[in-house]
């Protein structure tokens, strides 16, 4: 794992959405990485970039998903705002070549990895932003993918956790946020939850950024 952490400059506190996830960690740490990427995404792997190119993943937690796709050959930026689950990252991934970044949709700084990206991952994240925000954030991260490029975002719906900072956001809207920031929906899908909860299900989307017709992973 790269050695560096980038941390965004900002005169603002941890993000609102973080709000639970430095007290659970611990218990985090370990739901997370009982379920593989393969499984979490096991709808849409066939979307994932074949060839090795830059992935960037929002909300990358525990680094279960960055790990899965550096082991692929990807060149993968990690973003993640709470400390606890960044050193947790570290521990559980630590021969994993991951570039680490303390940041946050929807401003998502990026100041010392420019460039565009061929994926971008945005797993049990999305909800956690407000209308504005959410607003602001697919200006972002279209504006962050390369023509072609894909957005994988997994939306959880369902009872909100005590002490979370969340919101009901349905995959239609999101779709049509997409849209209207030039990303086309090339996937949409909803599932049950991995961990057995019944009141918990999941909608898994991928949108692509115009410019280039689709093309399977």
């Amino acid at each position: 794992m790269t050695d560096h952490l980038t941390r965004a400059v900002s005169g603002r506190g941890s993000p609102r959405g973080t709000a639970g996830y430095a007290e659970a960690a611990e218990v985090l740490a370990v739901q997370y990485e009982e379920v593989t990427f393969e499984e979490v995404h096991r709808d849409v792997l066939q979307f994932v970039p074949a060839e090795p190119g830059r992935i960037l993943e929002v909300g990358a937690g525990t680094g279960r998903d960055a790990a899965a796709l550096a082991a692929r050959g990807h060149s993968v930026v990690a973003v993640e705002p709470t400390t606890e689950l960044r050193e947790h990252a570290r521990r559980l991934h630590a021969d994993s070549d991951i570039a680490w970044v303390d940041d946050a949709l929807p401003d998502l700084t990026l100041s010392r990895h420019p460039g565009e990206f061929e994926a971008i991952f945005a797993t049990a994240v999305w909800m956690h932003l407000d209308p504005e925000e959410r607003r602001h954030a697919m200006a972002r991260i279209a504006g962050l993918l390369v023509p072609g490029g894909r957005f994988f975002v997994n939306l959880r719906h369902g009872p909100v956790p005590a002490g979370r900072h969340m919101f009901n956001v349905s995959a239609a809207e999101t779709a049509e946020l997409g849209r209207a920031h030039g990303l086309r929906r090339l996937h949409c899908n909803e599932r049950l939850d991995l961990h057995g909860r019944e009141n918990v299900r999941w909608s898994c989307l991928v949108l692509q950024a115009d410019g280039i017709s689709d093309r399977a992973g």
